[in-house]
């Protein structure tokens, strides 16, 4: 299974639902498909200059390391001289903070990744758990 366009525009309408629906500050989304190519993307009216980027890093972060960025800042707290050198090597494309969400199909397979970025990175990720369950992709993984 690819991610269709459908379903990253619905990742991002169900997020920004969930955003305002917390009372979150404005959001950055953007859902990249496996190979880091951008889909879809929207920014809130008052979401500040650098939102877009963080969620990008995000989305690319999780895509690159297949893995939610929540779960790769705590791995990055127990080894940072691996991170720094992640960072270093990707060209500073990716961020250690949640808010970035693998998205699987059915199978467990890598098809992309959502990034949020706005507010806390704890309402960010959840912000973008949302938007997968709104377009039925939800799956749960563990850490």
């Amino acid at each position: 299974m690819t991610l269709t366009l459908a379903q990253a525009q619905t990742i991002v309408t169900g997020t920004l639902a969930e955003a305002r629906a917390r009372n979150a500050k404005q959001l950055a989304v953007i859902v990249l498909d496996a190979g880091a190519h951008p889909m879809a993307f929207a920014r809130e009216d008052g979401a500040s200059l650098f939102r877009f980027d963080i969620a990008k890093a995000k989305a690319q972060g999780a895509v690159g390391m297949d893995t939610d960025t929540a779960v790769l800042a705590e791995r990055a707290k127990g080894n940072p001289v691996f991170f720094q050198s992640v960072t270093a090597v990707v060209g500073g494309r990716i961020a250690f903070s949640p808010g970035g969400v693998v998205i699987r199909d059915a199978a467990g397979t890598l098809i992309g990744a959502v990034g949020v970025s706005g507010d806390t990175g704890e309402c960010d990720a959840d912000c973008a758990r949302a938007g997968l369950r709104a377009a039925g992709l939800l799956q749960e993984q563990a850490a």
